[in-house]
């Protein structure tokens, strides 16, 4: 039975009333999305009390989502914020695998479209993901790209090309990959050998809302039956909010929904393996 993960979490503050909520409505992983967006350094006191906090609420964390960064950018073209970028990454990163996570996600600029900025751009990423690279390898984690919406993959393409899937892998985002011309799933199948991580959620096929599975347009059936046909067994991984699309009445009624979601979604992917 693939496990049910969670990332339902708030962006900064204590994660420990979030954890104990999770692991009360019967997850058994989460997907750390605590300071996901910030330039915030994790110490190792507060590492070991993540650790603890994990271990206290029976809960693993499947896999990490690391930070871009504001000031510290790990694609910047500036090289000061580039290089601090980088040490942002390899913090989360290093933290991933002192938790137990196989995976640090990432969001990155795409490539310009202006043909005088391509070779910096291409150049920097590299830079980024040479430094990264040796780091992740010690850790035992893996960088996973994400994807946007009306994507072609051209860059994820180019940096698999590069680098070994040892390393380098792919995270699908569902409502990502819902939006726009809705070519999610024709884009998934060209890249799906690269597939280490899944961001599940919903949306009405128009704004970016991580609702719930089966409280939008995803077909679900359909993806599940893609990631079936992947390398990617690590399990349901919900990337769904209670925020800002409140389709039910409280926190504890959202939770309930995305562990029976996950639990569909368990049920639908286990009768294509």
């Amino acid at each position: 039975m693939l496990s049910e993960t969670t990332s339902y979490m708030k962006d900064s503050g204590s994660p420990e009333p979030y954890l104990r909520k999770i692991a009360e409505a019967g997850f058994s992983h989460v997907h750390w999305g605590h300071q996901w967006d910030s330039d915030f350094l994790y110490s190792k006191s507060e590492i070991d009390q993540i650790r603890a906090w994990l271990k206290e609420c029976g809960l693993q964390m499947l896999n990490l989502h690391g930070s871009a960064g504001v000031e510290k950018k790990w694609d910047s073209p500036r090289e000061y914020e580039r290089i601090a970028g980088v040490e942002l990454v390899a913090n989360r990163i290093e933290m991933a695998g002192e938790l137990g996570a196989g995976v640090v996600i990432m969001h990155f600029d795409r490539l310009p479209a202006s043909e005088e900025e391509k070779p910096s751009y291409w150049a920097r990423m590299r830079r980024s993901l040479d430094a990264l690279e040796p780091v992740a390898r010690r850790c035992g984690v893996k960088l996973a790209l994400e994807n946007y919406e009306d994507e072609y993959y051209e860059e994820h393409k180019a940096f698999f090309a590069a680098y070994s899937p040892d390393f380098l892998g792919f995270c699908y985002d569902a409502g990502h990959g819902n939006l726009g011309r809705g070519e999610g799933f024709q884009r998934l199948e060209e890249v799906k050998q690269r597939l280490i991580a899944v961001h599940l959620h919903d949306n009405d096929g128009k704004v970016d809302q991580h609702r719930v599975p089966f409280n939008g347009t995803v077909d679900w059936p359909r993806l599940m039956q893609i990631i079936a046909s992947s390398p990617y067994r690590l399990g349901i991984n919900l990337e769904a909010t209670h925020r800002d699309y409140p389709d039910y009445h409280s926190e504890d009624e959202f939770l309930q929904a995305a562990y029976q979601a996950g639990q569909r979604l368990t049920g639908l992917l286990e009768k294509f393996l």
